[in-house]
């Protein structure tokens, strides 16, 4: 990870920003039972500000194909390097932990795998299939990378383990991706999500943006405009943190006011489901935005 082009002094949390440390039995327990199964969580590698309170109640991200990403974005604290071989028991470790745990949705997400032949599509299609295999009645959302140079052939594969909800992040907008997401394409993401939705009409599709990072309002009311014209159905938006002093600089700590006009915005232009605060990360609080709920109660579901 390369130090910001611009170095500052890093700014003040503004209150609405902190949220208590994780010290509760509830996490505790969590994180044993993660250790256990020799699960990697994105609560943990990405720092989330969340963690105490969703392990708290026992709802956590699992982030499959190992804790090494082969690239480096600058907004992300997942590290980076040569991962570790695929474990070929992760799987049916993902679906223990679910079964044991008892959850209603659970979040699959990977680092990238540019490494592998597929991208790690494969891996998503397995713990898909070992979690309807134990856990039938748990609806399933996957947060994956864009499978850079493999895209079709890897969505494809995916799109036929029919998880309920397929997530992909567009992370901020496209003026600054050479920036922040250097390793990526903004248009490539959006077809990504355009081509699930194609594929399978019936998989809720799913997208983020963090805001923070020096981006315009109206360039966050284009980037729901794309969303919109790739059929997206849900949409997450909140603050970006700086991890660490290396990491991209934050430019500005948006208000709870202006989240809540942005989500405003957003339902007008069409998002079924919008979670859209300081706070609100991709795969945080399912129970807040209601995604099983959606895809259970939605027309059409399979659920």
């Amino acid at each position: 990870m390369n130090a910001p082009l611009n170095p500052q002094p890093r700014k003040r949390k503004p209150d609405w920003i902190r949220v208590k440390a994780p010290v509760s039995e509830g996490y505790n327990e969590t994180r044993k039972r993660m250790r256990g199964l020799n699960l990697t969580t994105v609560c943990e590698e990405a720092a989330c500000p969340n963690i105490g309170e969703c392990w708290t109640k026992k709802h956590a991200t699992v982030m499959i194909l190992g804790d090494t990403c082969t690239r480096a974005c600058a907004f992300c604290n997942v590290k980076t390097g040569m991962p570790r071989i695929v474990d070929p028991m992760e799987p049916e470790n993902v679906a223990t932990m679910a079964a044991e745990t008892g959850l209603n949705h659970i979040v699959i997400t990977s680092v990238d795998r540019d490494d592998l032949p597929d991208g790690g599509a494969g891996q998503f299609v397995k713990v898909i299939e070992a979690l309807r295999k134990r856990t039938p009645k748990t609806t399933i959302e996957i947060l994956t990378p864009d499978f850079r140079g493999k895209h079709e052939q890897a969505i494809e594969r995916i799109v036929d383990a029919k998880p309920d909800v397929f997530n992909h992040n567009l992370e901020t907008v496209p003026r600054l991706y050479p920036t922040i997401r250097p390793g990526a394409r903004y248009y490539a993401s959006i077809r990504l999500l355009e081509t699930v939705k194609k594929l399978d009409p019936t998989i809720f599709t799913k997208s983020g943006i963090m805001v923070g990072l020096g981006e315009q309002r109206l360039e966050v009311h284009q980037v729901m405009d794309d969303m919109r014209s790739a059929d997206i159905d849900f949409l997450t938006m909140g603050q970006y943190l700086q991890p660490t002093p290396k990491h991209a600089n934050v430019e500005e700590f948006v208000t709870p006011q202006t989240f809540d006009a942005y989500a405003t915005i957003a339902r007008a232009k069409g998002f079924l489901l919008v979670a859209s605060s300081p706070l609100t990360r991709s795969s945080w609080r399912p129970g807040r935005g209601r995604p099983d709920g959606a895809v259970r109660a939605w027309p059409g579901s399979r659920r």
